[in-house]
């Protein structure tokens, strides 16, 4: 039995228990992985710390990757497009107008919901003055929108 560390896209993070880490890529595949919290099945493993024990100190425990962590590519990747597609799939796409829908939702005067859209260097510093949270992605653009 292993455990891991996991975490949706979300930002929810919890642990899953697997027999091995065959198991647990086998569920990501088959998309039976998901988050106990808001349920997506957008789910990656964090990096966790190992615990070390030595013969002169059993209390004492630190983290020690024994080599660098490799970096699959292939999944950022994978991971990446499951993003882009989930955005495009439930983000309202509000193109230039980004900021003063945000605010909008912010003061109360429209209804909350999930958008997307553009903004410049300008409105990232407006945003984050008032205090609404946002997030810069690098989604592919769909050739079928135009994102300004």
């Amino acid at each position: 039995m292993i455990i891991f560390d996991l975490e949706c896209i979300n930002g929810h993070t919890f642990e899953g228990w697997f027999d091995n880490r065959e198991d647990m890529d086998n569920q990501q595949e088959q998309g039976i992985l998901t988050c106990p919290v808001c349920e997506t099945n957008i789910v990656i493993q964090k990096l966790s710390a190992v615990a070390v024990r030595t013969k002169s100190n059993m209390s004492n425990r630190v983290a020690l990757p024994g080599k660098e962590p490799q970096i699959d590519m292939k999944a950022i990747e994978e991971f990446g497009k499951k993003i882009s597609e989930f955005v495009e799939n439930n983000f309202e796409n509000v193109g230039s107008k980004f900021t003063e829908e945000a605010l909008k939702m912010h003061y109360g005067t429209s209804e909350a919901r999930s958008i997307r859209g553009t903004t410049t260097k300008d409105e990232d510093k407006l945003l984050e003055k008032e205090g609404i949270p946002t997030i810069k992605l690098p989604l592919h653009k769909n050739s079928k929108e135009d994102m300004n």
